[in-house]
């Protein structure tokens, strides 16, 4: 079964100190209700971050569900995201669903930004964690 939400907000962040980068969309416009937060780092995985399994993308959900790597294909056509997600990480993301399909309603220079920066984020990492299809 698919999860499917309406996103009234969109936006992304590159830190200016190069330690992160992040995307997000969320059901309210002030950031609540259902949300996907996207995230990865700006520079190579180090040593620590290869051996805790950091070194690739993240997302989290409401309520600070956690998992790396777990998006296997995003397609963002026009306003529309469709993702699939890893089956096993769906617990930890606290969520029921492996598909979910978000219809982004918000200002197109957001919508803009966080497509740009979505396609560099779940480009980052090692191979074998990045999705084996994405549309951006």
């Amino acid at each position: 079964m698919t999860y499917r939400f309406t996103a009234l907000a969109a936006g992304a962040e590159v830190d200016p100190d190069g330690y992160f980068t992040e995307a997000g969309i969320s059901e309210g416009a002030d950031g609540s209700g259902f949300i996907l937060l996207f995230m990865s780092g700006e520079e190579e995985p180090d040593e620590q971050d290869t051996n805790l399994g950091f070194d690739t993308h993240c997302l989290v959900t409401a309520g600070q569900g956690t998992a790396y790597g777990c998006v296997r294909e995003a397609v963002l056509t026009g306003n529309v995201l469709r993702l699939s997600l890893d089956q096993a990480a769906l617990g930890a993301l606290r969520l029921d669903d492996a598909e979910i399909e978000a219809t982004i309603e918000a200002p197109a220079e957001d919508v803009t930004r966080f497509r740009e920066v979505l396609a560099q984020i779940l480009a980052y990492g090692r191979a074998d964690a990045l999705p084996t299809h994405v549309v951006i």
